[in-house]
């Protein structure tokens, strides 16, 4: 479990809110505009181990979180009980609707989900059958987290989270079949067949995240000033947000699927390797955990979570909007504003 105190000059775990300075709950613990600030918050909330805290536990650790921030905390509460609280709620409930998130959804289960996952794609790559199921499989879980991720005030109707899913599916199964069958007919090198499942992944991404936040696009996203205030509205905003989510989860799964098949195609050949080839998912289930342990929060980490956008850039593509934004604050229009670009 990742220990808070590693991260921040604290006191002792067991001093008491009396004797200890409060903090603001409902921010980061970490400086979100350095690289290794954001690293450290989604370290914090993306631990696998935070997978298996129970139900029960994790209510207790909301019902903590919110009393702390109406400054109404049992007495003789500890700053390390309020900060374990702060971890449990920001993994497990979502920061819009405040309701329990699914846990297969979770980005604590983004480690043990894709292992596997991405294990079985790259294990079972040779024939179209294989492909198109482990496809199905991959882009189902990430359907699931991309729902349990999505933004609550522009929920999606039934009709839409069907088409979404469904032309996931259809980019990420034509992609692969499309470069196994062209690899196999042309291709000399038999080791670019292992990259099938990454060049599908990449693809559907582009696809399954636009789809499932598109009414973000369709009717705006609310955005605010630099001190949180909401002064309107911006469709640009959630096409920059979404863009760098795209462009986090591609780098999420790239390490794995890149370099794993390198390291299984030289290594494979070998007596030994040879000798236990039942064994060989496994091993490239642990190497893609190992590998999805850190990168998950470097890719949450590589764009802010709080996203910024000129409001010149607003004035020049969304006239109404920009005009909505200028009312809002008295003719006074902030450089920036400021949005919540999700995960």
């Amino acid at each position: 479990m990742i220990r808070w105190q590693l991260f921040i000059h604290a006191p002792k775990e067991n001093s008491t809110m009396s004797s200890e300075k409060r903090i603001d709950i409902t921010q980061p613990l970490w400086d979100q505009s350095t690289f290794v600030g954001r690293f450290r918050h989604f370290a914090f909330i993306s631990n696998p181990l935070l997978t298996f805290v129970p139900e029960k536990q994790l209510y207790e650790a909301r019902d903590l979180y919110m009393k702390y921030k109406a400054g109404q905390e049992p007495p003789g509460t500890t700053m390390a009980q309020v900060i374990r609280a702060k971890q449990l709620y920001e993994s497990a409930f979502h920061p819009d609707s405040g309701e329990l998130q699914n846990v297969f959804g979770r980005m604590s289960f983004q480690m043990p989900g894709g292992c596997l996952a991405t294990g079985a794609m790259l294990q079972w790559y040779r024939t179209a059958t294989a492909v198109v199921f482990w496809q199905w499989v991959n882009q189902s879980f990430n359907a699931l987290v991309n729902y349990t991720n999505r933004n609550a005030n522009a929920p999606l109707s039934t009709k839409q989270m069907g088409v979404a899913y469904v032309s996931a599916m259809t980019a990420a199964m034509s992609t692969a079949l499309t470069f196994k069958f062209v690899i196999q007919k042309r291709a000399t090198n038999p080791i670019l067949a292992r990259f099938v499942p990454f060049v599908a992944v990449a693809a559907a991404n582009w696809v399954n995240i636009p789809l499932m936040r598109q009414n973000e696009i369709l009717l705006g996203l609310e955005v605010t000033d630099e001190n949180g205030k909401v002064i309107g509205k911006s469709q640009i905003a959630p096409i920059k947000g979404i863009s760098q989510v795209v462009t986090s989860r591609i780098v999420m799964c790239a390490p794995g699927m890149l370099l794993l098949p390198v390291i299984m195609e030289k290594i494979e050949p070998k007596p030994w390797m040879q000798r236990i080839k039942k064994a060989h998912i496994l091993i490239q289930t642990a190497i893609v955990g190992i590998f999805l342990t850190f990168m998950v929060p470097t890719a949450c980490a590589l764009f802010p979570q709080r996203c910024k956008l000129s409001t010149d850039t607003i004035k020049r593509f969304e006239k109404e909007n920009y005009e909505e934004i200028v009312k809002n604050t008295d003719g006074k229009p902030p450089k920036y504003v400021y949005f919540n670009k999700g995960l």
